[in-house]
């Protein structure tokens, strides 16, 4: 039997969701701007979804909301959490309306494997344990990415980015036994070299996801 052509399959994909916490669109832009201007690399090419929760008015221009957006390179892919009145808006701008985590169900998690890397991870290298935990027992340097659906253990400095949970599981951490990452996150909560600097802690760190926003404390030698 011949395959159809088209086929409409149920799956999920890893999305990063930006809080719109004010509807001043000129201030969002700047904010936005600088943001950008800390990690490009973060945002750029990866897709959108925009939570509106905080917006309870529908003089939001999502027209010029979606503008500025596509204009610095971030792909739109939809807005949730937003009032009936802007989620109607949206349609009409051809924006999808997704339904959050809290509104959804949710599909079981699959079974949590381990990718292990005996090696150094080097400047431009990328590691991906996909629907796993990764275990490096090496240095991961400036300029080198390991990311896991999972969570992050590097038996070494971790100099580079770190990106635990890209599947959306909160429940993720990232420890290192010498912390100076370039950048930290997990499930789409990131901080930067200098949010680190902030909080000193002893080499050996462990870096959690606290509501929405991340927290780091020393461990154990």
């Amino acid at each position: 039997m011949a395959k159809p052509n088209l086929e409409l399959k149920a799956t999920s994909f890893t999305l990063s969701v930006l809080h719109i916490n004010h509807n001043d669109l000129d201030i969002i832009a700047s904010e936005l701007d600088n943001k950008l201007a800390q990690a490009p690399q973060f945002f750029i090419g990866a897709p959108l979804v925009l939570n509106l929760s905080a917006i309870d008015t529908e003089n939001l221009d999502i027209a010029k909301l979606k503008r500025i957006l596509t204009e610095r390179n971030l792909i739109i892919v939809g807005i949730t959490e937003a009032t009936p009145e802007l989620a109607k808006l949206a349609n009409q701008g051809g924006i999808a309306v997704v339904k959050s985590g809290k509104q959804a169900i949710q599909p079981p998690l699959p079974q949590r494997k381990t990718k292990i890397i005996k090696q150094n991870v080097r400047s431009g290298q990328q590691i991906y344990a996909k629907d796993s935990d990764l275990v490096v027992f090496g240095a991961v340097g400036n300029g080198a990415e390991v990311i896991a659906d999972g969570s992050i253990h590097i038996y070494g400095a971790l100099r580079g980015k770190a990106m635990a949970g890209a599947g959306g599981d909160d429940q993720s951490i990232i420890i290192a036994s010498d912390l100076q990452p370039e950048l930290v996150s997990i499930a789409g909560q990131y901080w930067l070299a200098e949010h680190i600097q902030q909080h000193p802690i002893d080499k050996r760190g462990c870096v959690r996801l606290n509501g929405n926003s991340l927290s780091v404390e020393s461990l154990p030698s």
